[in-house]
């Protein structure tokens, strides 16, 4: 919001849109609905979950027990940092390696990251100012190879290209068992949306529960159920 009020020379300042204040909420009612106890999200969505923890909180003070507070599971990674080199990943800014990704594609992504301040090919480099060992930390499972490119980055120098090359292998690897699985389900779409019917069917069970206690705790059903 700030970025967009307070733009940078030569950018233009936009209108901070209503969906800043709403998505919030949006994302409250999206974890009360199922009146969720564990919630998976990375950890710039950390501030999303305090305020459903404080809603629901509020909400059972003021009227009846009705949601639990949910808590968040962040995973081994908590945050990623763009493509290039920016704090978050953002599909506004173009800057993820998304799951849909081919492989020619995250080749190109990957030649196009973010690698730290200029160097030359054998100038050694501060690791903690290339983002490509972010990615290759959570992501090469032979840590032992990775531990053996810092420790030469930082005495010798690694050439980016090569840190590229083993990202773009190790991450297409990663992705390969999911293109896999997509291009089975996306030549079998019953099968997708039979799967998002039983989803939506045991979801609008539980949200109809939901607001049932919420309407009991509001007093709201002094005209029968509705």
């Amino acid at each position: 919001m700030a970025a967009m009020e307070e733009p940078e020379e030569g950018q233009e300042r936009k209108p901070v849109p209503v969906a800043f204040y709403t998505y919030p909420v949006m994302q409250v009612s999206n974890i009360l609905l199922p009146r969720a106890h564990l919630v998976p999200v990375g950890e710039d969505q950390l501030p999303h979950i305090e305020l459903t923890r404080e809603t629901a909180r509020r909400f059972n003070h003021r009227f009846k027990e009705v949601f639990p507070e949910p808590e968040a599971l962040v995973g081994r990674v908590a945050r990623l940092v763009g493509t290039d080199g920016n704090a978050k990943m953002s599909k506004s800014r173009g800057n993820t390696i998304d799951l849909k990704d081919d492989a020619a594609t995250v080749s190109r992504k990957v030649k196009r990251m973010y690698a730290g301040p200029p160097r030359e090919l054998d100038e050694p480099g501060n690791v903690q100012d290339n983002p490509i060992f972010l990615y290759l930390d959570a992501f090469d499972p032979d840590t032992e190879t990775v531990a053996g490119l810092k420790d030469d980055y930082g005495k010798s120098g690694v050439p980016n290209k090569v840190l590229k090359d083993r990202l773009t292998q190790v991450l297409n690897d990663r992705l390969d068992p999911f293109r896999e699985r997509r291009a089975y389900y996306e030549a079998r779409m019953p099968l997708v949306r039979e799967s998002l019917e039983a989803g939506t069917n045991r979801m609008r069970i539980i949200a109809r529960e939901t607001m049932e206690m919420v309407r009991d705790a509001l007093d709201l059903n002094y005209l029968g159920k509705y």
